[in-house]
């Protein structure tokens, strides 16, 4: 049986982009399958009384410093094109309804490279219906009539449904990997996901 990464995911997290971005060789390596789980980093903040590290620690000397250092190391380590979103944080509540409107219309992939180049690359402000209309434009995809599935109440009950399963399952922030029934947080987390699929593959 072929072995799952399952990658519960927000385009709202730099983390997220920087995971997804050094994911393709672990799964050439592994022969594992990506399974995309759209959930709302915000939903899963507020239901843990967590916060961004850019918040958490922004009281403590030093602490966000070395926290972009780490970035930085791992996007020389991993060759990742990345530039902070000068609107960030940025509301991704309208582009996750959207993305999940995306994979019921079998445009996932699509969706995704288009929130995580406009997101982390191209810097867009995407919480603004109209430039994220145009950029799924762009993406050769129909901004009007995603942004408007986005908002149909089995889309809406569909994230927020997610959400809460995650919450559920002990997430608590994003990027957060299931391997089985077993969690990994954190992009640096990502040599652990890839022993454990090993060690899963080699199992069965």
């Amino acid at each position: 049986m072929q072995p799952s990464i399952e990658f519960l995911f927000d385009f709202a997290s730099p983390n997220v982009y920087l995971a997804y971005r050094a994911l393709p060789p672990i799964l050439e390596r592994t022969g594992a399958k990506l399974q995309i789980t759209p959930c709302l980093l915000g939903g899963v903040f507020k239901a843990t009384n967590n916060k961004s590290p850019i918040v958490a620690f922004a009281d403590v000397k030093g602490k966000v410093d070395y926290e972009m250092l780490e970035i930085r190391r791992f996007i020389a380590k991993h060759k990742i094109n990345f530039r902070m979103n000068p609107h960030f944080p940025v509301n991704s509540l309208v582009l996750m309804r959207s993305f999940v409107a995306a994979i019921e219309a079998g445009q996932e992939v699509a969706f995704m490279e288009m929130g995580l180049r406009g997101m982390w690359e191209e810097g867009l402000k995407l919480d603004d219906p109209d430039v994220l209309r145009q950029a799924i434009d762009v993406a050769g995809l129909d901004g009007a009539a995603l942004v408007e599935a986005g908002q149909n109440a089995p889309v809406k009950q569909k994230l927020q449904l997610n959400t809460e399963a995650a919450v559920a399952r002990g997430v608590f922030g994003l990027p957060t990997f299931f391997v089985g029934k077993e969690m990994f947080w954190g992009k640096e987390r990502l040599p652990q996901v890839e022993e454990a699929v090993q060690a899963l593959a080699a199992a069965s």
